[in-house]
């Protein structure tokens, strides 16, 4: 295929993913009261939330539409994406993208799940607990809506953490041993990214930063299973030197 023709074939691929999204969200919209009932269940019982604007709780019906429907076509998107690389693999390789696909997507919905489940009902118990009586907690809809997406967006991105490892390890391009070189430098720069990708609060990033240091934890050992049959060059001891890690 020339240069114009993959363009064309990203842009098909594009479309279809865009495609998949606003037909999902439409679906969900229909349920956007009991999915808005879902978001807000975090909330503590005795905080009350507001909308500023006329259209501010058809607005928020919109938000919570797309965000569930970004994450009920994530099989979808993630096999366009495939699908777009897939001329590019080996037939070994090949057989993998639909386990991949689907490993993807249950990695991003964990992560989801575990800002739904735990990040959400710490995070905002910490947060309110420093009203005071003249400082009463009424958040706005709209602004915990962006704010709880943006949370699903970090966590689900950072959950790909293992599978990226996996591919990366069974393509002979990361070694355990390089993982576990690099570890300390990891650490201080996952406590960087929380704190760029998540909201300006010191229990967040310390939230997410703990979950992603036990993934690259995980991340080491699934190098290791996924890398059999690669010469580990980071653990060859040269001819008469001493191994680097020591």
């Amino acid at each position: 295929m020339s240069f114009l023709e993959h363009l064309e074939e990203l842009r098909w691929r594009i479309l279809k993913s865009l495609a998949a999204v606003v037909g999902a969200s439409i679906v969900a919209y229909f349920f956007s009261e009991h999915l808005l009932n879902l978001l807000t269940r975090p909330v503590p019982s005795d905080v009350q939330m507001i909308f500023t604007t006329p259209a501010g709780a058809f607005l928020v019906r919109i938000k919570v539409a797309l965000i569930f429907g970004l994450l009920a076509s994530l099989p979808v998107v993630f096999y366009q994406t495939w699908q777009f690389v897939f001329p590019g693999l080996l037939e070994s390789e090949r057989k993998m993208v639909m386990t991949l696909v689907f490993a993807g997507t249950i990695c991003f919905l964990l992560g989801a799940t575990f800002v739904l489940l735990v990040i959400l009902p710490l995070g905002l118990r910490f947060l309110f607990s420093f009203q005071t009586s003249q400082l009463v907690p009424m958040p706005d809809i709209n602004s915990y809506i962006g704010f709880a997406s943006r949370l699903f967006l970090a966590f689900g991105v950072v959950f790909q953490l293992p599978l990226v490892s996996f591919i990366l390890s069974k393509m002979g391009i990361l070694t355990p041993a390089f993982l576990r070189r690099q570890r300390r430098y990891a650490i201080v720069a996952i406590f960087v990214a929380a704190a760029i990708l998540t909201p300006p609060d010191v229990i967040t990033q310390v939230m997410l930063a703990i979950p992603l240091v036990l993934l690259y934890e995980l991340s080491v050992w699934i190098s290791a299973v996924a890398s059999r049959g690669w010469p580990d060059k980071e653990l060859t001891v040269p001819e008469g030197g001493q191994n680097p890690d020591d």
